[in-house]
């Protein structure tokens, strides 16, 4: 037996197994047979097949399956197939999967049968025409028509089958798609026809012959065919019968009747015959003609053709008339024209000519400029680019976005820069007339932060630079940056307020957790998403957001342009005003500070060969220069840690050793990194570092300060830059001499310390530093007289306020030192005085800036004139933007700066030399400083970012004036005049003033507030006049049962005399601020060594609250009040409150007798709350006398009528959620200690007034009923009209049954409660009386309420319930009543018991 071939047979032993399974003559598992072919003329092997060979079907192929039946077999399902995971898979019933598919299965004998060729005996055969080319000509596309005349319906045609239709047609053939559908079995007299006789068919006859709409589809006879032609042919007949009127108007009737949807169906089936009928275009006329066979020959070709027209009106193939660019036959997928798509490149329509009162989209051009909706810009702009709005140019914010996401890098680029001009306009205040809304806020809820982080790490750099430009444009506002820079040299110009946005109160979840388990403020930070810290301060959000570490790449390696360097710097200082935390995250980043140290702060390069170089690397920038400065502001140890660790000593030597020309740089530049140079050198001065380079740079300094006098040119094109230059440097050697000034101090605190913390002396002493007044005191000089001439006017005005900051600061140190001597030094501030300040005074340029100062304060300003830039809460800015065309404290004609360095060195010189006081008198009583004053004292400016730092600014302006007018008033009467003006200002600036001005509160408490120089009542007849109108109010009152306004003249004497115990009480009430106090003294008098910041604290509100009068007696309701629940009872009040709280009251006594305007800001609401801790601080702190005739006189001054009237007790007292709380605390209180007192009871029946809300009365007749028992407060002593609790009527059904309730039921008596009797009495008569339209329920009971007053049985009450007139205070019951009920009273009782005329009085008789 023969075996398989192993896989390690060689070739060799294959074939010798082969040779021996050949010699075996054994059957081969497989056998191969040749077919026949027959086109050789090969026949088949088959007998069977020789005899069959003539027949017809045997000539063609037949594929015969043996092993498959001819009829199909019996399909048996095959077995159900079974799973395994059957039963655990969820399951319905008879929707078994396998059985379906077995159901369904069909045997491939169903399939397979039999298979016959197709018979082509009938179909002709054309031969290919005989040409001389040896090779077919090669058909292009460009140059053949590429639309078939005869399109396959649904189906679509290749390029080449469109040439061979085309070829055809040429030779006048059918198409094969047309001569396939000409019947197979031809007529006898077609078929003895040549072949071309058949295929040359009259191509017209085919549409006419055949209706278009009518196809037979639905009709199921065999003659279907024959019903289609004879339905067309009576359609032809009727048309034939009808003029062309009738055949329009009966067009216009169908076109009425039908659907629009059908109408379209037929209009398109001809557009699709008329396309079949003329592929080019030609035109119809004359080509519509019938064969002699057809029925339709007799119809005239003009009506079909008229037809033909009207439809041809409507037909899509007339829109290619009206596209831009028609469509030529070689352009590729347009042989249907689809006039949709092409309407973008039609002409735009024109936008609108007129306005309209309707919000449209804002769109921007590329420079960030509005385009009004009516204004028409040609397209070549580029700004038409846009789906929305094509006829309107410019682009909205959204398509910017969606531009800025782009792939192509130039529309990035383009959308990026667009948005940083939008932002740079936006911030500027450009769209507030324009836009409705906020653009900045737009932006930025619509996620412009993430999108700029996003854009920054873009690898091109011109989308880098576009960032950049609009994260600038963004955070970056130049004009606040520069009005910062202008105030430098200003008073207390170093400091500045953190820009940080105010913090939104947050919800606490886990109060109920002890203080150990609750998140600290860094944990709930941390757990914060990006977009939550960006929607609350952008540049926290941005620093969260890594920007810090891809502004350091792009500086490092990227190495962009000038412009995107500039804006990076920019970018980082705006980072660093922050806050000081954000500023030490700018030190902290991984050589960022290393890369602008050396890259545009070095210490050596070369001249740029151009005036704007195309590279700013290697050389020195004033904004780097900034950057340090403000970094260093943020606090002693960063600035110490640039001195020391990143080499700004060294760059400070470099760039200041040398005049600016020799710094081989542009001259402009030169000037700003000088003057940014000096600036930072100021700062840290202001720290006590860095002053041991005054010592080595003294020379260069004085060099400095002689050549300023000489280059000073008006003329000069540099004049600016020189200017704050010069101002720069003066601000330096100003804070140098506060540190010097230190020196001696500190060295004897060294050596008494003992081994305490004592910042060492600074290396610069007093003696360095006393040879520059001589050189400063002749410059000054020059400019007092250089005020005289026009030309150099302007310059003096600017210069002169930092000289005398430079005096007021040498003359206080001096004033310290122990080789002060008072003879010599009197001396010389008397010759400054005469030589200076009295010129300056006197002179018409001062008189004339001082004119302006109401109209350049802040504080006076009209809000309304005022530009609103578009700002955001997270992101707070100066509002600085246009200040030059405004009045402020920053323009030329604002005497601010002058004024301010006149008064400080005024007071130093007054402080030292007291006899040179009077000699200022004459600036305080000026009219136009007074004037200014009084309407200080009326304004009530509001506190935000914006105004903050100016404000900053006018209140030292204030507080210097008031400071001279207390040294004044005691010698002056000419200022003692005013006294009471400078008093009311006092109060007034004491709730403003702001965070780091702590020590000017303190001192105005400590000097002129409680001073009875400036509360000129006191000693000029004040309480005798308070007595005379007492004595005349005794005269028109019979009797007086309580305390009233004959004690006030004696309370407000007793006042006057304890006025420095009240200041003591006050101070001892604020000793909490005592640190800031010590921090803001170190700053205003330059105590360099121990400042630790030059930023202000941050901005959270004034340091007083407004109603700081009322603070002793809060202090006790928190200590007491509300820790014992505001009712309960306190054994003991704590050491002195007594005292204190009557001391407070004396207080307010005084400023509501005679400063009742400098109170106007606390609300009445909030005076009654506050005064109302009186009563709930102790069980019988008012009861004690004092206590008691002080509360009777303020609320005798609080319940006038004037003040009534402006009380509103629905607005929440500040510190509450609302005053209804605070009452009822004060109706528990009333009803545990109270004891009927009557004081107390006038406070708990004020707020039940009808004007005020129900609740509070409801709250007494309600849930408080036992107080009316012992409210026993006469209409008298109320000192409050009963009109104000009896009208209007009470409209509240719930309360006037409580007034019936306690009247009948005897809660409410007349001995017991007068007042609240009348109340009640008033409001149930005038609703059971009242006849007006009501609801059917308040109708009934005021129906059944009258009747039981009729048959009550208490005769007194029910007489006062149904005679009831009005009240009546002087009366014995509180009340007038009628004699009898009058007439329509009366009829309404008898119509309401439903009686008849004369039974009532009947009745009466009867019972």
């Amino acid at each position: 037996m023969l075996q398989r071939p192993k896989p390690t047979d060689s070739e060799a032993d294959i074939l010798k197994e082969q040779q021996e399974f050949i010699k075996s003559g054994g059957l081969s598992a497989a056998s191969v047979f040749r077919r026949p072919d027959k086109r050789r003329g090969e026949a088949g092997g088959d007998a069977e097949d020789a005899h069959t060979g003539h027949n017809e079907e045997s000539q063609r192929d037949v594929v015969t399956i043996e092993d498959l039946p001819d009829e199909l077999p019996s399909l048996t399902p095959a077995p159900p197939k079974k799973s395994r995971f059957k039963n655990s898979r969820v399951t319905f019933e008879d929707e078994d999967a396998g059985v379906t598919l077995d159901r369904h299965d069909t045997h491939i004998s169903a399939v397979l049968s039999k298979i016959v060729e197709r018979d082509t005996t009938s179909i002709p055969i054309t031969l290919p025409e005989v040409t001389g080319m040896a090779f077919p000509k090669v058909l292009h596309r460009s140059a053949s028509s590429t639309q078939d005349p005869f399109p396959a319906m649904g189906r679509k045609k290749s390029i080449f089958a469109y040439q061979i239709a085309a070829q055809r047609l040429k030779e006048g053939k059918l198409p094969l798609h047309l001569a396939s559908q000409t019947p197979q079995n031809p007529k006898p007299s077609e078929q003895n026809l040549p072949p071309q006789r058949n295929m040359d068919i009259d191509l017209s006859n085919l549409p006419v012959s055949i209706s278009r709409l009518v196809s037979g589809q639905g009709l199921g006879g065999p003659n279907s065919s024959d019903e289609t032609k004879r339905i067309h042919r009576e359609n032809q007949d009727k048309l034939l019968a009808m003029s062309q009127s009738e055949i329009l108007e009966e067009q216009n009737k169908l076109l009425y009747q039908l659907d629009p949807r059908l109408v379209e169906f037929v209009r398109s089936r001809r557009a699709d015959s008329s396309a079949c009928k003329h592929p080019e275009g030609k035109s119809r006329e004359g080509s519509v003609h019938f064969s002699s066979g057809s029925s339709s020959s007799g119809v005239p070709s003009s009506k079909l053709k008229d037809v033909t027209m009207a439809e041809e009106e409507v037909s899509p193939q007339s829109a290619k008339t009206d596209l831009p660019v028609r469509p030529q036959k070689e352009w590729v997928h347009m042989d249907q024209v689809e006039p949709d798509k092409l309407e973008w490149m039609g002409n735009l329509p024109a936008p609108r000519k007129t306005r309209t009162k309707q919000a449209m989209q804002a769109r921007f051009d590329f420079n960030g400029s509005l385009i009004p909706p009516t204004e028409d810009l040609p397209t070549h702009l580029g700004l038409h680019h846009h789906g929305e709005e094509p006829e309107r140019a410019g682009y909205s914010l959204q398509e910017l976005f969606l531009l800025s996401r782009s792939q192509l890098i130039q529309q990035r680029t383009l959308a990026l820069s667009t948005l940083g001009n939008i932002l740079s306009k936006a911030r500027a205040g450009e769209y507030h007339s324009t836009l409705k809304g906020s653009i900045l806020s737009t932006l930025l809820d619509a996620g412009l932060i993430f999108l700029l982080r996003f854009a920054l790490d873009d690898g091109v750099e011109g989308v880098m630079a576009a960032t950049v430009h609009a994260l600038r444009a963004l955070v970056v506002c130049t004009e606040d940056e520069e009005c910062l820079d202008l105030t430098f040299s200003w008073f207390r110009g170093l400091a500045s307020f953190p820009l940080l946005p105010s913090k939104e109160e947050e919800e606490e979840d886990d109060k109920s957790l002890d203080d150990i388990l609750k998140e600290t403020a860094k944990e709930k930070e941390a757990r914060k998403t990006d977009y939550d810290v960006a929607r609350q301060d952008i540049v926290k959000g941005l620093l969260r957001m890594k920007l810090l570490p891809r502004l350091r790449y792009i500086l490092e390696v990227v190495r962009p342009s000038p412009r995107v360097v500039q804006d990076i710097l920019e970018v980082l200082i705006r980072i660093a005003r922050h806050s000081s935390s954000s500023a030490t995250e700018v030190l902290d980043c991984p050589r960022l500070m290393e890369t602008v140290m050396s890259e545009f702060l070095p210490t050596c390069w070369t001249t740029p060969s151009l005036p704007f170089p195309q590279s700013v690397y290697g050389l020195p920038l004033a904004c780097a220069m900034k950057l340090l400065r403000i970094l260093a502001t943020s606090g002693r140890h960063a600035c110490a840690r640039l001195l020391n660790s990143f080499g700004v000593r060294e760059r400070l030597s470099r760039l200041l050793s040398v005049e600016p020309s020799e710094l081989l740089l542009e001259p402009r530049e030169a000037l700003r990194i000088t003057t940014e140079s000096y600036r930072m050198w100021a700062v840290a001065a202001g720290y006590g570092q860095a002053c041991d380079l005054y010592i080595d740079l003294y020379p260069a300094l004085v060099r400095a300060l002689q050549s300023f006098h000489r280059t000073l040119a008006p003329s000069d094109p540099l004049l600016q830059p020189q200017l704050q230059r010069v101002l720069a440097l003066l601000s330096l050697l100003t804070q140098v001499t506060h540190t010097a000034g230190c020196h001696q101090e500190l060295q004897i605190g060294m050596v008494s310390s003992a081994g305490d913390e004592c910042p060492p002396p600074p290396p610069v002493s007093w003696g360095h530093v006393t040879g520059l007044p001589a050189p400063l005191l002749g410059h000054l000089k020059s400019f007092v007289k250089a005020l005289d001439h026009p030309e150099q006017r302007d310059i003096s005005v600017i210069l002169m306020p930092a000289y005398l900051l430079y005096f007021a600061a040498f003359y206080r140190q001096l004033s310290k030192q122990n080789c002060f001597q008072p003879v010599e030094t009197l001396h010389e501030l008397e010759q400054l005085t005469s030589g200076v300040l009295i010129p300056v005074i006197s002179h018409s340029v001062l008189q004339d800036l001082i004119k302006n100062l109401k109209s350049s304060s802040v504080v006076c300003s009209d809000k309304s004139s005022q530009v609103h830039p578009d700002t955001s809460p997270s992101l707070p800015g100066l509002a600085c933007p246009g200040w030059r065309d405004r009045p402020g404290l920053m323009v030329s004609s604002s005497p601010f700066p002058l004024l301010t360095g006149l008064m400080l060195l005024m007071e130093t010189i007054a402080g030292i030399h007291k006899g040179l006081t009077c000699k200022f008198t004459g600036l305080l009583v000026s009219e136009p400083v007074i004037v200014y004053l009084r309407t200080i004292s009326e304004a009530t400016p509001a506190l935000s970012y914006s105004q903050a730092w100016l404000l900053h600014h006018e209140h030292h302006l204030i507080y210097l004036l008031l400071r001279l007018a207390y040294r004044s008033v005691p010698i002056e009467a000419q200022v003692a005049k005013h006294a009471p003006l400078y008093h009311e200002v006092a109060l007034v600036l004491l709730p403003w003033l702001l965070p780091g001005n702590e020590n000017l509160a303190h001192d105005l408490l400590s000097t002129l507030i409680f001073s009875k120089d400036f509360i000129s009542e006191s000693h000029s007849g004040g309480p005798e006049a308070i007595e005379l109108s007492e004595l005349k109010l005794r005269e028109e009152a019979s009797r007086h049962t309580s305390p009233s306004l004959q004690t006030m003249g004696a309370l407000l004497r007793e006042a006057c005399k304890n006025l420095p115990s009240i200041r003591g009480c006050f101070l001892t009430h604020l000793a909490h601020m005592e640190s800031s106090v010590l921090v803001s003294q170190n700053t205003l008098l330059g105590r360099s060594p121990w400042i630790k910041t030059h930023l202000l604290p941050e901005l959270t509100g004034p340091i007083l609250p407004l109603d700081w009068p009322f603070l002793p007696l809060v202090s006790l309701y928190e200590k007491t009040g509300v820790s014992c629940g505001g009712g309960l009872v306190v054994d003991e009040l704590p050491h002195g409150a007594l005292q204190s709280v009557t001391q407070c009251l004396q207080w307010l006594l005084v400023l509501e007798v005679w400063r009742e305007e400098t109170l106007k800001v606390i609300l009445p609401v909030a005076k009654l709350a506050r005064l109302s801790c009186v009563f709930l601080c102790s069980s019988d702190l008012f009861l004690e006398k004092p206590i008691q005739n002080l509360t009777w006189s303020l609320y005798r001054l609080l319940t006038r009528p004037s003040r009534l009237d402006s009380l509103d007790l629905n607005i929440p007292p500040p510190g509450l959620a609302s005053f209804q709380d605070l009452y009822s605390a004060l109706l528990t209180q009333y009803e545990a200690v109270s004891f009927g007192d009557r004081l107390f009871g006038c406070w708990i029946l004020l707020p039940l007034q009808r004007k005020f809300s129900t609740p509070m009365r409801l709250a007494v007749f309600g849930e408080h009923l036992g107080i009316l028992r012992s409210l026993g407060v006469t209409p008298d002593q109320l000192s409050i009209a009963m009109e104000r609790f009896t009208s209007p009527p009470e409209d509240s059904l719930p309360l006037v049954r409580l007034y019936f309730r306690s009247l009948v039921t005897g809660s409410l008596k007349p001995c017991w409660c007068p007042v609240l009797y009348v109340v009640a009495l008033a409001h149930v008569n005038s609703f059971v009386f009242c006849q007006d339209a009501a609801a059917q329920e308040v109708d009934a009971v005021r129906q059944n309420m009258l009747r039981k007053i009729y048959y009550m049985t208490n005769e007194v009450l029910k007489n006062h319930l149904l005679l009831f007139r009005q009240a009546k205070q002087d009366s014995k019951l509180g009340f007038d009543t009628y004699a009898q009920l009058p007439p329509i009273r009366a009829k309404h009782l008898e119509n309401v018991l439903g009686l008849q005329n004369g039974t009532c009085n009947d009745r009466r008789e009867d019972r």
